[in-house]
């Protein structure tokens, strides 16, 4: 998937800044798709000049101008084209999960502490995850929401990177454990 469809689909919630986008990239599509702020203003360029956004300049008075962009015709259809693309099964690419595969052969206590951090981090992604989610459904039950929303793609899209989350905890939990009883056994 490109960067490119990523943005289109943020686009859908209207009219950013490249600041913006950033950041709701960070608070909304980082559970499954990730890209630098370079990366991001880099493609708006592209996007721009392709006619699949428009940009406008903001002026401000005390902080620099800005540029908002937004979906054109063309944006919006080719996103409808991406979406009817057939979708190909993603691949786990994780330079930790070779770490653990070679594990017998190296060093246990550098694993370790490699699984502990993802653990770490997979807590912090999930506590932002789960407020965003109270944000989102902002008092109101799932059933509520689901049946009610006017979009519901990034509240599922937002399900999936929690049940990610918890299944990367769940890994780490076991795959220390057996470390840790390993180590003891051996020792």
């Amino acid at each position: 998937m490109a960067l490119r469809n990523a943005v289109l689909a943020a686009l859908l919630e209207g009219e950013a800044s490249g600041y913006d986008l950033a950041k709701g990239f960070d608070a909304s599509v980082a559970n499954f798709w990730m890209a630098t702020p370079q990366q991001l203003y880099r493609e708006l360029d592209r996007m721009t000049a392709a006619g699949l956004l428009a940009a406008r300049l903001v002026e401000q008075e005390r902080r620099p101008n800005k540029r908002l962009y937004s979906l054109t015709a063309a944006g919006r259809d080719a996103l409808r084209a991406f979406t009817v693309e057939p979708s190909k099964p993603t691949a786990i690419r994780d330079e930790l999960l070779v770490k653990v595969s070679a594990l017998d052969s190296g060093d246990a206590a550098a694993v370790r502490a490699a699984i502990a951090e993802r653990a770490e981090w997979a807590t912090a992604k999930l506590a932002r995850y789960e407020r965003l989610r109270a944000r989102l459904l902002d008092g109101r039950t799932e059933d509520d929401f689901l049946a009610d929303a006017g979009r519901v793609g990034p509240y599922l899209t937002l399900l999936r990177g929690i049940s990610f989350e918890q299944e990367n905890l769940r890994w780490a939990e076991l795959a220390l454990k057996v470390i840790d009883g390993r180590t003891r056994a051996h020792v």
